[in-house]
């Protein structure tokens, strides 16, 4: 079960104590390859969300896969979720703590998904176009193809929405048809 506040404020307590070590980009990095673990192995994910497995087998398979990859501050933490059992929760801080970092950086997520791939030119006049509109300091563009939108695109960005995509308009044609409001007016 995810606890968003919990994982928050674990991540809270991070960045201010890899802020205080002058740390804050090498815990970053850190970051990121966990939520890539945690992305690429759902068995990894499974693991530490089983109550069957006790904490010393966890740990040793934390500490496996995050050996000679994370710096000693990473790895002090991630045994500290393991001690207070709180090791189920560590994609969620690993969330929460690129959350918070981003919004520190002035870093925006944006995602794009369109019906094919993007080129690096367009991917690049996107960028810079929502920069401009919303006086963002930088964008972490993640691309997707989804092939039943059959053409335009679907853009998402802080809590924002802009569908653009045939498909969608295939269903508002649908809605109009089904509600007949041509034949009211005539």
């Amino acid at each position: 079960m995810s606890n968003t506040r919990l994982a928050g404020r674990y991540a809270k307590s991070l960045i201010d104590l890899a802020i205080e070590k002058d740390q804050l980009e090498a815990v970053y990095a850190d970051m990121k390859y966990l939520q890539a673990v945690c992305k690429g192995s759902h068995e990894f994910v499974n693991l530490l969300r089983s109550p069957i497995i006790n904490a010393d087998k966890k740990r040793a398979i934390i500490e496996a896969v995050t050996k000679d990859r994370v710096t000693e501050l990473t790895h002090l933490f991630d045994n500290l979720l393991v001690n207070k059992n709180r090791e189920s929760d560590l994609p969620e801080v690993v969330e929460a703590f690129i959350d918070q970092y981003n919004e520190i950086k002035d870093i925006h997520k944006l995602k794009i998904t369109t019906a094919v791939e993007l080129s690096d030119d367009l991917k690049r006049v996107i960028e810079a176009k929502v920069k401009e509109v919303n006086n963002f300091g930088s964008i972490e563009l993640e691309a997707k193809v989804d092939e039943k939108l059959i053409g335009g695109f679907v853009l998402e960005f802080n809590n924002n929405l802009v569908d653009a995509s045939i498909q969608r308009d295939l269903k508002d044609i649908k809605k109009q048809f089904a509600k007949n409001i041509f034949i009211k007016n005539i």
